[in-house]
């Protein structure tokens, strides 16, 4: 008896392994989790109090996998009828002309909020090496041809909210400081950062509010009671969610909606839905 057990419990491992990889490969690469918070911003207008603003990133079109699952995202997030949408970042995992028109396609089902819809680059949009600057013109193209505004380094005011865009911390055209300058500490203020490393740069001067960030993807892979083994930043801290920065500034990391390769365990892709609120006078957590 004790020999049979032994044979079964040896037998089912090789199954477990193969739907435990099953799983990672197939299914939660593709399966699509909508996260609500409230974002609680200093001096939001009345009018953009308890609106939608949708937060994604990193769509990551290109021949790694199957991406035809964020159209139906895309059409999930136009039925809610956002008042915002905003884009930190790597539309492509690019290695050639044909990523910049894999993107048209998927970008031409792209969700747009009703008030305005805003965007910044990541590493991947400048091409190899993160050193193209011309991927990266091509690829702002196809996104404001579809009725996207691509902030870099600019600044966009949004009935009353200013949104900051701040191009990529790994690109060569990290120019932040004059941008954070202007973001007045008696105005409503959202900034847009691809990698959140750019949080512990020596850039902010007094600004108090929220950064939206992607890039790390969560690290794709959570082993259970451990942290991600691969994040592709300094701060390791930097995984995904809410951070306190503790000085008034407040990090969120989005998980991304694509995948740089279909392997997810824990983490799954994300679509953020933040409820717009008026914040106290010092900044609340969310």
């Amino acid at each position: 008896m004790n020999r049979r057990r032994a044979l079964t419990a040896m037998a089912t491992v090789p199954v477990a392994g193969m739907v435990a990889g099953f799983y990672t490969w197939q299914i939660e690469p593709y399966w699509v989790e909508y996260v609500n918070l409230p974002l609680p911003i200093k001096y939001l207008p009345t009018d953009l109090e308890g609106q939608l603003l949708v937060h994604l990133s990193d769509i990551h079109v290109g021949n790694r996998f199957d991406w035809s699952y964020m159209i139906q995202a895309f059409q999930m997030i136009r039925d809610l009828k956002p008042a915002i949408v905003v884009y930190t970042g790597d539309y492509v995992s690019y290695e050639g002309p044909e990523q910049v028109t894999q993107l048209r396609d998927v970008i031409q089902n792209a969700p747009l909020g009703s008030l305005g819809s805003l965007a910044v680059l990541g590493n991947h949009d400048y091409g190899r090496a993160w050193s193209e600057p011309e991927v990266a013109d091509d690829i702002s193209s196809v996104l404001t041809d579809a009725g996207i505004r691509v902030l870099r380094n600019q600044i966009a005011n949004v009935e009353g909210l200013n949104i900051a865009g701040l191009d990529d911390l790994w690109g060569p055209n990290f120019e932040p400081k004059p941008i954070i300058a202007e973001l007045l500490s008696d105005n409503a203020n959202l900034v847009l950062s691809h990698n959140p490393d750019t949080a512990d740069e020596a850039i902010w001067h007094d600004y108090q509010g929220w950064i939206l960030s992607g890039h790390t993807h969560g690290g794709q892979v959570k082993p259970p009671f451990l942290e991600p083994p691969i994040l592709p930043v300094r701060n390791r801290r930097y995984t995904s969610g809410i951070f306190d920065l503790s000085d008034g500034r407040m990090l969120y990391i989005n998980r991304a909606l694509g995948n740089l390769w279909p392997v997810r365990l824990n983490m799954r892709p994300e679509v953020t839905l933040f409820t717009m609120t008026r914040a106290e006078p010092e900044l609340s957590q969310g």
